[in-house]
């Protein structure tokens, strides 16, 4: 059973990522987004990427929804006019690993093609429905990422 957490107070983002961290999955896999604007069981996971400068693994929490084997994410930065870090770093490296829910994963991050941007667009939308508005407040296209698993791994780190 998992528990929604929610995303209230300065440092949510931060007490997601170690809520779901510390308890594997079962709170923080869903977390409530009716503070921000958004829905109240919206799924997340956890993205590990190399930074690019840095060399250091990082972890984050980001929404989520699936399509086929692959879990999509989208690069939306609530419609800033540059791309999130993360994202640049999976363009220098798109090697990652990922937790969904209990579930850990090695794979590789790939932009989707031309062709299902706007499905999964649409469909990360319906999931998140804030992502309209974050379109329409930046000149760039936001990316639309595909998580494709290769192998399921013991732990993230």
């Amino acid at each position: 059973m998992t528990e929604a957490f929610k995303t209230t107070g300065a440092d949510w983002q931060k007490r997601h990522l170690e809520s779901y961290l510390e308890t594997n999955g079962k709170i923080g896999h869903f977390a409530d987004f009716t503070p921000l604007g958004g829905p109240p069981d919206v799924p997340c996971l956890l993205l590990e990427t190399t930074g690019r400068k840095s060399g250091i693994q990082q972890i984050l929490p980001l929404i989520y929804g699936t399509d086929g084997k692959n879990f999509v994410i989208i690069a939306s930065k609530g419609g800033a006019p540059k791309h999130p870090a993360w994202f640049l770093n999976l363009e220098s490296d798109p090697a990652v690993k990922f937790q969904v829910d209990d579930k850990k994963y090695s794979g590789k991050a790939v932009l989707a093609p031309a062709a299902d941007r706007q499905r999964l667009y649409d469909m990360m939308a319906k999931i998140y429905p804030p992502y309209v508005e974050y379109q329409q407040k930046t000149d760039r296209e936001i990316p639309v990422v595909l998580l494709q698993p290769a192998a399921e791994i013991d732990r993230l780190g």
